[in-house]
């Protein structure tokens, strides 16, 4: 049997591995090439970011010296009325809305454009700070932080979201269809007033950024838990407690056994936590208590989790400390999760490549705090949060927001309005 011959190697293979290598080199100079093309940023839009910093700053003063804590509403209104006067300049059709049953009033800014995305942006103006402490505790600058009452939270995301609309104005951008800033006035108490409002016009949209606080590493926010707030009354029978402690049936003790054991509810696995944060027990000192109350702060990752712990309180609760108590439990739900999902990796990826024109790295967190986003999720409308300032110490008299991640942060929002409008 004859076999073909086989072609005899190359007596010289060098001029074959230079080609090649030459080949490998084109392709990863025309990558980086391509690279850096893509991290080149938009100069009209970081120069207008840039050249906005005073005025920023100076916008955020003047919002952080007024007292807006979630039940003023004096303050509410001039913080509201100084944001929409913003507004109006810019162009937008303001409509308002009141935040019933609680005070202040909603705002929905629109500004029309000449494409057709429609892309949402919320904030709110409340804080979480009583009346007087702005007097007590003005805005200042010390380090390259800002101080004040609210800040961070929110009005270091209120003036993002208004400075970033002034950049697209500056460089004529228009692209968009619709781009609309709702300004929430009682999100510290779970938005109860604003929820039906967002909710509705949320649904009108493509796309929404919440301009909550940056992390303190820089970072934005894919996922949130939904909030809930777990209810214990306690009815038992009142005694003199020290000639007939055992004619009564003790309230406090009964909430008190409650407490600690539907505490066991929570799931770590689940990412569920349930903590208890006010008791309550009614009478004098030398009264056995006739009623008495809880309050409990939950925390879920999954809607299907609120529905779990509220028939596990339920069953747990019908072992009681004390016979003859009534015990009643419920489970008043709040905002729900915004869970991660494939719409939201789009809007991180997207958000990373445009921080990346600047030379910058987000980093992408999960919190468990509630906010508004988890409204805007809830509707099934693709949501990413945390494009406010960057700051610290949130809740806290230490709140601060970090002055040198202003401009840093306008050129992020806008350049995620622009590139919304275009994809």
């Amino acid at each position: 049997m004859t076999f073909p011959k086989r072609p005899s190697p190359l007596k010289n293979p060098a001029p074959l591995r230079a080609a090649c290598l030459g080949v490998l080199l084109t392709c990863a100079l025309l990558a980086a090439a391509g690279n850096a093309m893509a991290q080149k940023p938009h100069q009209g839009a970081l120069d207008a970011a840039t050249q906005q910093k005073d005025e920023a700053l100076k916008l955020l003063e003047r919002m952080v010296n007024i007292d807006s804590g979630s039940t003023v509403t004096e303050g509410l209104d001039k913080v509201r009325e100084m944001a929409v006067e913003e507004l109006r300049q810019l162009g937008a059709r303001i409509e308002t809305f009141p935040a019933d049953p609680h005070p202040g009033t909603n705002v929905v800014a629109t500004l029309t454009g000449q494409g057709k995305k429609k892309i949402l942006i919320l904030a709110h103006i409340d804080t979480v700070f009583k009346d007087g402490t702005a007097a007590a505790k003005p805005f200042y600058i010390k380090d390259g932080r800002a101080y004040g009452p609210g800040v961070m939270d929110n009005k270091g995301g209120v003036v993002a979201g208004l400075q970033a609309l002034k950049v697209l104005q500056k460089i004529g951008f228009k692209d968009y269809g619709q781009i609309t800033f709702l300004i929430d006035t009682n999100e510290e108490m779970g938005s109860v007033g604003t929820t039906a409002l967002i909710e509705r016009v949320a649904k009108q949209h493509d796309v929404a950024l919440n301009l909550e606080p940056g992390r303190p590493a820089d970072g934005l926010v894919v996922e949130r838990k939904g909030s809930a707030t777990a209810l214990v009354e306690v009815k038992g029978l009142a005694a003199h407690a020290g000639v007939a402690p055992e004619t009564g049936r003790n309230a406090a003790m009964e909430v008190a056994h409650q407490v600690l054991q539907l505490s066991k509810t929570a799931d770590a696995a689940k990412k569920t936590t349930v903590n208890f944060t006010v008791l309550t027990a009614n009478g004098a000192t030398n009264v056995i208590p006739a009623t008495a109350s809880a309050k409990g702060d939950v925390r879920v990752a999954t809607p299907e989790e609120f529905d779990r712990v509220e028939k596990d309180m339920v069953r747990i609760s019908q072992n009681k400390l004390i016979p003859e108590t009534e015990v009643r439990v419920r489970l008043v739900r709040g905002l729900p999760p915004m869970p991660r999902s494939p719409a939201s990796d789009k809007l991180v990826k997207m958000a990373e490549g445009i921080y990346a024109e600047i030379g910058k790295k987000l980093t992408i967190e999960s919190s468990g705090g509630a906010a508004d986003a988890s409204l805007v999720a809830g509707v099934g409308v693709p949501v990413l949060d945390g494009f406010g300032i960057v700051g610290g110490g949130i809740h806290t008299p230490e709140e601060y927001a970090e002055v040198e991640s202003v401009v840093p942060r306008v050129y992020l929002l806008s350049r995620m309005l622009m590139d919304l409008s275009a994809n």
